[in-house]
């Protein structure tokens, strides 16, 4: 397998597809494919850039060719530095790809050391011969450039030497991309080798081939016609990257990027700079990080300074010697006689321990400080004491601030200070009414809650907003037909005629105006409940046939007429109500003999009113049925003929049912709209 699809495999292809990148060109996705492979970009995880899985696709493979050429560049490299490529680990498929350059390099310098041609005939793959062949070709003494199976002339000016070139071109009838030779054969700029088709040229890839110059620690990047190298280390603070590819130091003194003070002076070093002082101190002074000058002690620093007998004194910028007298002590002072040394009473001086109680001491003193302070024995002086750091989290049981010779406590948010000026009480912050409807004392803070039908603000978290019921997820199945929403709460409503509202304040329910004697039906008519309404419903018999009860005609006798004996022995009247969008096949009306008979023959047949075709018969056992053959997905009314021929003992007696079918609008219900509220 070649090299190049060892890296397809191992390269991840994530199925990601850009929302609303702008479209590009198959050009822009490579020239963003390898840009992103010379900054060092993992190419199986590249930001889309298009929506384009083409342009993904060429996007990707631009990087992975870059990453290619530099890893097999990298084992040409080890093959002709080192000579050995077992070192290179095959667990994954970066080095796969460059321990097979360096084998196909080390292939082609052991070709070339034992006189055999470069241009061998081995089966290696295209890749793997290509390497092979350059890097024989490349320790060849006479010959340190790539094979390009073709004549390569360098890039020139074509201004110069027009003529010549013109003759050229006219020679191979302008057939060459770049360069004509004569005799209607074409060759190639430097950097370009010849393709099979004998005029067009297509880029050396130096890189790929070993042919490049770049130093260690440099990457070669191949460019159109030629190469470039970079660098794969930084140079570090202090220096910057020439064009040469080396590392130059930055002269901050020059740039003007140094933070020397005005009265230092910058001096430049390798990869930094320096800050010397512009003043030179004299003999006798010493200059300190700050550059001023601090006199030099020479009594203390140098021995020897003055003869025995001697004692030495420090000057500004030099010493004196003089003979040695009585010397007092710290705290000491010769008396008027000069003879000897007596005590100096400090705390004679108002100044010694302001504020606080002077006690003498022979040589020295004592301050008695009071309460809140201690006596610093190195300075001498009463300092303040930070009972907060000296005792910390047991003076105050929340948070303690120093004071001078004293300190004070303080509470957090949600606490006041207790009366013993040290604890802290919970404040109850319910009796300032923070929030809107209910406040809930909690230790140190307090909880807003709001009455049933509200919600708590997201905003401020204490003002209590109205929970619109009906606009919730569930809030279209709270009420059979319409919700209204109220401040903390909700109610439902139904249809203004033939509808009334549950007890459970959400469904409706059908008023029955047969029963509440609301309806419009004369004496002559029977009232008939639908839903939502009703039906005034009356009948007559046909002649020949006599009323009998509510809803049935019986045939008179007949006088042996063939005519009279077909008609139906009894028409009974139904009425039957159902909603609309029932399923199909539901059984709606069942009609039979009141008892059967072995031997019975039983027909059943809708004879009329099924126009539509939403109905259908059908024999049973005892008798027929009738169900709903079609959606009825609107309200309307039927009058179905409904007729059973009986035969029984060679008799056959037909029966008929006038079925009125009232299909009502199932129950109503109104999408919310705030809006209408």
């Amino acid at each position: 397998m070649a090299p190049r699809a060892v890296l397809l495999l191992c390269s991840l292809f994530g199925a990601l597809y850009g929302q609303g990148a702008e479209k590009m060109s198959i050009e822009d996705c490579c020239k963003d494919g390898l840009k992103r492979a010379s900054d060092n970009e993992d190419c199986s995880s590249l930001p889309l850039i298009s929506e384009s899985t083409t342009c993904r696709i060429v996007q990707e493979q631009c990087c992975v060719t870059v990453l290619e050429d530099n890893m097999c560049s990298t084992g040409i490299n080890t093959a002709k530095e080192q000579g050995v490529c077992d070192f290179l680990y095959t667990n994954t498929c970066e080095t796969k790809t460059t321990k097979m350059c360096c084998d196909c390099c080390l292939l082609g310098k052991a070709t070339q050391e034992q006189g055999l041609p470069c241009d061998h005939n081995l089966s290696l793959g295209y890749q793997c011969g290509l390497v092979s062949r350059a890097c024989c070709v490349d320790g060849s003494p006479d010959n340190q450039k790539p094979p390009t199976h073709q004549a390569e002339f360098p890039n020139h000016d074509d201004s110069k030497d027009n003529g010549v070139n013109s003759v050229l071109i006219n020679q191979c009838n302008g057939k060459c991309a770049q360069l004509c030779v004569g005799n209607n054969t074409c060759a190639c700029s430097k950097g370009y080798k010849l393709k099979a088709d004998g005029k067009s040229c297509e880029d050396i890839n130096e890189c790929l081939l070993g042919a490049s110059n770049c130093r260690g620690g440099e990457r070669c990047i191949n460019t159109e016609g030629a190469f470039r190298c970079q660098r794969e280390i930084s140079c570090g603070t202090g220096y910057e990257l020439t064009d040469t590819n080396n590392c130059k130091d930055i002269d901050e003194c020059e740039t003007g990027i140094h933070n020397c003070a005005p009265e230092f002076e910058c001096q430049n070093t390798q990869g930094s700079f320096r800050c010397i002082p512009k003043v030179k101190c004299s003999a006798g002074f010493i200059q300190d990080a700050l550059g001023n000058c601090i006199d030099i002690n020479e009594c203390v620093s140098q021995t020897g300074t003055c003869q025995r007998g001697q004692v030495c004194i420090n000057t500004v910028g030099s010493y004196i010697c003089q003979r040695n007298s009585i010397n007092c002590g710290r705290g000491y002072h010769l008396n008027e006689e000069g003879s000897r040394c007596i005590d100096i009473d400090e705390c004679q001086s108002p100044d010694v321990c302001p504020g606080h109680t002077c006690i003498n001491l022979l040589g020295s003193f004592r301050c008695e400080c009071e309460a809140g302070y201690f006596f610093n024995s190195i300075t001498r002086v009463c300092e303040d004491m930070n009972e907060c750091r000296h005792h910390p989290g047991r003076l105050c049981a929340h948070k303690c601030e120093n004071t001078l010779g004293s300190y004070k406590c303080s509470c957090t948010m949600g606490f006041t200070l207790a009366a013993d000026g040290r604890n802290c009480d919970d404040l109850n912050e319910c009796e300032s009414n923070p929030c809107s409807q209910e406040c809930a004392n909690v230790y140190g803070s307090y909880q807003c809650y709001c009455r049933r039908g509200y919600q708590l603000s997201d905003i401020d978290g204490m003002t209590c907003e109205d929970i619109d019921e009906c606009a919730l997820p569930t809030g279209g199945h709270i009420c059979a037909y319409r919700c209204h929403n109220n401040p903390g709460s909700f109610h439902c409503s139904c249809p203004v005629n033939g509808y009334t509202l549950a007890l459970n304040g959400r469904n409706c329910q059908d008023v029955d105006e047969c029963v509440t004697g609301t309806h419009t039906c004369t004496e002559n008519q029977s009232c008939f409940n639908v839903q939502g309404g009703f039906r005034c419903l009356s009948f007559e018999c046909p002649n020949n046939y006599r009323r009998v009860g509510e809803t049935r005609c019986e045939r008179l006798l007949c006088n042996d007429s063939v005519e009279c004996l077909t008609m139906p022995l009894r028409i009974t009247y139904y009425h039957l109500t159902f909603p609309t969008n029932i399923p199909v096949l539901t059984n709606i009306f069942r009609m039979g003999p009141s008892h059967t008979v072995p031997g019975d023959d039983i027909q059943i047949a809708i004879l009329a009113g099924n126009e539509g075709g939403f109905f259908k018969a059908d024999r049973m056992p005892n008798g027929g049925v009738m169900s709903v053959a079609k959606l009825i997905n609107k309200p309307q009314d039927f009058e179905l003929s409904l007729e059973l021929r009986l035969r029984r003992y060679g008799t056959v007696t037909t029966y008929m049912a006038k079925v009125m079918v009232f299909v009502t609008q199932e129950e109503p219900r109104v999408p919310y709209n705030p809006l209408l509220e």
